[in-house]
């Protein structure tokens, strides 16, 4: 992987990771494009873009990860406990599910439920829970129960989760929140495990690549949560859900 790769991947993975829009399946296509091959040294650096994603998390909500917020926490490990058990149990059908045609669809199925929830979507309801640490213990369960369809490539982990909180009751804003907090327990999972098995490749890796791309990801995720929420404070979700259509109709018109 040269160091072009992994600028551009990393801001990739910066970008994607937090919006409704699949960060797994923009990687997947980008890597297509540059002609990088899925390899262990490729996992790797993954590894490292994904641990900066964390990173950026963990920037912008210092002020969640205290004791004092222990309630909100127990929320968003309840809404991690759903994704975390199907994923560990079916992990080798997940894998069997990786190809440009189940992303495009999932793009395109995505982008349709996002139009169809904010058609009937009612921002002035003022049982709307606009703070996270309001959110109730069953609305975490459903949220969770939602982001386990993150699990098939192209449905993105950020849009099931948001999905999930507006149909429970949540402003935009808080959803996006609870999606980014939620981001936490789960990529921190997969980074373990991922770091557990491919921990000896990162002696043969380009060190200065890695080290670029942890940078580059770390700044861009940062940068995103920001931004995201500052959208989400004049617009809906309805641009997502047009992106995600139009971008799984030209998958499928390229990769067909």
């Amino acid at each position: 992987m040269t160091i072009y790769d992994s600028i551009i991947l990393g801001v990739i993975e910066g970008f994607t990771e937090f919006l409704p829009i699949s960060s797994t399946g923009h990687m997947i296509v980008a890597s297509k494009f540059l002609g990088i091959e899925q390899t262990s040294v490729t996992k790797a650096y993954e590894v490292i873009i994904q641990f900066a994603a964390i990173l950026a998390v963990i920037f912008n909500y210092k002020d969640k990860f205290t004791l004092e917020k222990i309630d909100l926490w127990k929320k968003i490990f309840l809404a991690f406990l759903p994704i975390g058990f199907v994923g560990f149990i079916f992990s080798h059908q997940i894998k069997e599910l990786f190809s440009i045609n189940i992303v495009a669809i999932m793009f395109i199925i995505g982008g349709i439920i996002f139009l169809v929830v904010e058609k009937f979507y009612i921002p002035n309801e003022e049982k709307l829970i606009d703070n996270v640490e309001e959110v109730t213990f069953k609305q975490s369960m459903w949220i969770g129960i939602a982001q386990v369809f993150a699990l098939i490539p192209g449905t993105s982990r950020a849009g099931s989760t948001i999905i999930g909180a507006l149909l429970v009751g949540l402003s935009r804003k808080a959803s996006a929140e609870f999606s980014f907090l939620l981001a936490f327990p789960v990529m921190s999972a997969v980074t373990a495990h991922d770091l557990l098995k491919y921990y000896h490749e990162f002696s043969g890796a380009n060190i200065e690549a890695l080290g670029v791309g942890f940078v580059i990801a770390f700044i861009v995720a940062y940068l995103t949560i920001k931004l995201f929420l500052k959208f989400l404070e004049k617009f809906t979700f309805v641009a997502f859900g047009v992106y995600r259509i139009l971008f799984g109709i030209i998958l499928l018109t390229i990769f067909n």
